[in-house]
């Protein structure tokens, strides 16, 4: 099997596990809104329409990614990342101890997750160089 297909495996599957992910976080989220600390300025509205538009441009970039538009792959790649990057902001807006086990679970592994998609950008641009 090709190498170059293999990496599209591992995106195509990093990305699945990173969408259910932030699927379940922003449902969550969204389901318990009065619960989780954030900032005024996120309503009901603005958790699931930011999910479908960041997801949108995460499955984009899976797309340009597998016909080798690697650089614009990456941009919509580490863009959709900021889907769970950002997920951690909640701390700035609560304590620790205002969380459940399940918000801070679901925090995590959708960090984490978007974590594993930013690591195979870098890994993907700088260490194999796909894109020479």
């Amino acid at each position: 099997m090709n190498s170059k297909v293999n990496y599209q495996v591992w995106l195509k599957s990093i990305l699945i596990v990173s969408i259910v992910s932030t699927a379940i976080h922003f449902i969550d989220n969204y389901r318990f809104i009065d619960l989780y600390p954030q900032p005024t300025w996120i309503t009901a509205p603005t958790i699931y329409q930011s999910w479908l538009l960041l997801t949108a441009i995460g499955i984009v970039g899976y797309w340009l990614y597998r016909f080798k538009k690697l650089w614009l792959a990456y941009i919509c790649l580490i863009i959709y990342s900021t889907t769970g990057l950002a997920s951690p902001g909640h701390y700035l807006y609560g304590a620790f101890s205002q969380f459940s086990f399940k918000m801070h679970f679901f925090i995590w592994t959708d960090a984490i997750s978007c974590l594993a998609v930013v690591s195979f950008v870098l890994w993907s641009s700088l260490i194999v160089k796909e894109w020479q």
